[in-house]
């Protein structure tokens, strides 16, 4: 499994909730867009897109591999090599935004899912998020995730951490 992944932030106003992350990745943009933009690169990491339109309001229809659950969308933001936004029905606004790093062939993925929910909920994100950019690590390393060895329990270690340290919670 990947390097550590820094600890996500989050916060709530009502029941809208704002999960953070600053990923620092080794490689270069041009390697980690098709990472987070196409396809082949979701499948690697995140989930198997069933249909996915690389352009402002295109149609994004992905099934997440460890739930079986299936979010459907529209992409809302796209920026070549910069910004891709989906707006999922399941998962809410999930906006990965790529920065240069500061050291050559380094890349800062800013990443923000905004949603509703129970404060549960936005345990259950801040895990899961962690989760999948390990795994995002993982696959530009050239190690795409291999999804029937996915641990329930290692999400539920990193769940049970965001809850005992309540990492940027407002």
């Amino acid at each position: 499994m990947a390097d550590p992944i820094p600890p996500g932030t989050s916060e709530t106003h009502g029941d809208t909730h704002t999960v953070r992350f600053t990923v620092p990745l080794p490689h270069p943009v041009e390697r980690v867009w098709p990472a987070i933009s196409t396809p082949g690169g979701l499948r690697g990491w995140l989930a198997e897109p069933k249909a996915l339109e690389p352009h402002l309001g295109g149609t994004a229809i992905l099934r997440w591999p460890t739930s079986d659950t299936v979010a459907t969308g529209t992409v809302t933001a796209w920026d070549v090599e910069r910004i891709v936004e989906y707006t999922l029905d399941v998962y809410g606004r999930v906006r990965l935004h790529l920065e240069r790093g500061g050291a050559p062939d380094t890349t800062v993925l800013r990443f923000l899912n905004e949603f509703r929910g129970t404060d549960d909920r936005r345990l259950d994100r801040l895990a899961g998020w962690h989760d999948r950019f390990e795994y995002l690590v993982d696959a530009l390393d050239g190690k795409p995730a291999d999804w029937p060895s996915w641990s329930r329990e290692r999400w539920q270690d990193l769940r049970s951490r965001y809850e005992a340290r309540d990492f940027g919670a407002t």
